[in-house]
């Protein structure tokens, strides 16, 4: 049976991560309002925190590899803690921009981190229904959390949405402190992420995971304008929310099929989140299509990034933490690679933005087939 209680700590940590990562992006209007800059610079505030995550996730678990994990995860949670009582109270936007710089380095340590303590809480055969019940904090993020922060936000002010996330920190270090136990270090504190980039496998999974992120990114960040251009603009909220909420429906389905299956979830999830952003280019706007292919995309994309991180610890081993850097700096360097191609295709017309998206998130399923499962799932990572 799954240790849920740590477990759910675990999630939580991962939804206070994506929260602190996204929000944002909901406050914009109040936050450029308040702090005297335009809604483009305030936008900077999610794009650095990416490209910072981006960049220092590889080094930065390569230093803490030794650490003991659930050391290591209180000072992550104490850090969010910190960075984002900072942002509730500071009148200043290079503060809060260098804040968030911090915010984003603790997130690639902790994405790293969480995902191989849950493989490990886990007993045998059951290492990807634990991975996808921590890392279901994301898709609930992004059904419930970014919409009721940014309802905090329009009602209370947008400082109170940072200070609220500030708030859960103090439950939540003493749960973490009860529920979740304790395990080792890296047991391979000595491989660095970059040798376990050179393993068998590893690197046609980067290729997927960056290409991947890339597509999803270059539709998702600009599908306001995508469906303006197919006049189905008043269909934007509802289209978030189905994403959203298909989003945790798709990380239960592979949660139970990740065990057994992980390269064909890893394979289905890229080729239904391809077609659900074609279907939405087809759409002509027609509702029912709308939501039908944001349905399909959420259900698509709740359990790729959980997909992605199991294939990457199974084929890692006992070096499942380092190479989950590796993971993490593909996915988030994405994030801002796909705002920024979305940003030079969209002159040219909103309709080519799908199918380049498209062709992005495909491509990767020529290198999925060269992914080599060296060991059952059940038998990595390494544990206790």
């Amino acid at each position: 049976m799954l240790p849920f209680p740590a477990l759910f700590a675990l999630t939580t940590t991962v939804f206070l991560g994506c929260l602190t990562e996204v929000l944002p992006a909901g406050l914009l209007l109040g936050m450029s309002a308040d702090l005297g800059v335009s809604p483009s610079v305030t936008g900077q505030l999610v794009t650095v925190y990416a490209i910072t995550t981006a960049l220092t996730a590889i080094p930065l678990t390569s230093a803490t590899l030794r650490v003991p994990r659930k050391r290591l995860l209180l000072a992550l949670i104490a850090g969010f803690l910190v960075t984002n009582l900072v942002i509730a109270v500071s009148p200043s936007y290079p503060l809060i921009l260098a804040t968030r710089m911090i915010s984003g380095a603790l997130t690639g340590v902790m994405w790293s981190l969480v995902a191989g303590y849950a493989m490990r809480l886990a007993p045998p055969g059951l290492t990807g229904r634990a991975l996808a019940v921590a890392m279901s904090g994301t898709p609930i993020g992004f059904a419930f959390g970014v919409p009721s922060g940014t309802a905090l936000g329009e009602l209370a002010g947008w400082r109170w949405a940072f200070a609220v996330m500030a708030l859960i920190t103090v439950p939540l270090l003493v749960w973490v402190l009860v529920a979740v136990p304790a395990v080792p270090a890296d047991p391979a504190g000595h491989t660095r992420p970059l040798a376990a980039s050179r393993l068998p496998g590893m690197r046609p999974v980067l290729a997927t995971v960056a290409l991947f992120s890339l597509g999803h990114n270059v539709a998702y960040t600009y599908i306001g304008p995508v469906l303006a251009g197919l006049d189905a603009a008043t269909m934007l909220g509802a289209a978030l929310l189905v994403f959203g909420c298909a989003a945790v429906g798709g990380l239960v389905a592979v949660g139970s099929a990740l065990d057994r299956h992980p390269r064909a979830v890893l394979v289905s999830c890229t080729a239904m989140t391809a077609t659900a952003i074609v279907l939405t280019g087809l759409s002509g706007g027609v509702h029912g299509l709308v939501l039908a292919a944001a349905a399909l995309w959420g259900l698509a994309f709740g359990g790729a990034p959980t997909a992605f991180q199991a294939v990457t610890a199974l084929i890692a081993g006992p070096t499942a933490d380092a190479a989950q850097s590796l993971t993490i700096a593909a996915w988030n360097g994405a994030v801002a690679g796909g705002a920024l191609i979305g940003g030079l295709v969209l002159p040219l017309g909103t309709s080519l933005l799908p199918w380049c998206a498209a062709l992005l998130v495909l491509s990767p399923l020529l290198f999925s087939r060269r992914v080599v499962l060296s060991a059952p799932a059940d038998q990595c990572p390494a544990r206790r």
